[in-house]
């Protein structure tokens, strides 16, 4: 019997979340397009970007989200490569930049979305620091290069949100936008 819930998104932080929230689901990849951030609400870029990955997975109930690291107006995607990765952090290092994740939920045939913002505050971060952590390999597929809950968790200086926006999943977004009998 397949699962009520379905997830459209292969990320094993947001497999992680909504498992540790009790949610019984199946994990489909959307393989939506994301298309790149041309200015405008960054929070309604991000709902955007969730409910393309809502409406690429067949289903019903489908669970999306999308998380964009904005510094100085400036979304910071996955980085290209290590320098990339690399250049990224040098210019979060020691500055406060905003995350924002977009959730999308089709239910019943209707999409609705939400959004939650957070403020993450690096301390200054050494070349060396930087180096080890782009060669350990882990923000080469994260939104600004970076994994709060993996080794980049230690150039946090300050969270002025909550931990699952930054993550990439907020459940009490989840909460609110899913069906209460699930």
């Amino acid at each position: 019997m397949a699962a009520p819930l379905v997830l459209a998104s292969g990320s094993p932080r947001r497999v992680a979340l909504l498992r540790s929230a009790g949610y019984t689901f199946d994990v489909r990849p959307s393989g939506a397009p994301e298309p790149p951030y041309r200015g405008g609400d960054v929070a309604a870029y991000a709902e955007a970007l969730a409910r393309g990955k809502v409406a690429a997975v067949p289903g019903d109930p489908v669970l999306g989200a999308d998380t964009i690291v904005v510094l100085d107006g400036r979304v910071l995607g996955k980085p290209a490569d290590a320098a990339d990765a690399a250049g990224m952090l040098r210019r979060l290092s020691g500055r406060t930049h905003e995350v924002v994740t977009g959730v999308a939920v089709r239910s019943g045939g209707r999409v609705s979305s939400a959004h939650a913002r957070a403020r993450v505050t690096f301390r200054s971060l050494a070349e060396r620091e930087i180096a080890e952590y782009v060669a350990g390999g882990e923000p080469l597929d994260k939104a600004g290069a970076y994994a709060l809950q993996g080794g980049a968790g230690a150039f946090v200086a300050e969270l002025d949100g909550d931990a699952e926006t930054v993550i990439g999943l907020p459940l009490r977004l989840v909460r609110m936008l899913l069906p209460a009998q699930l």
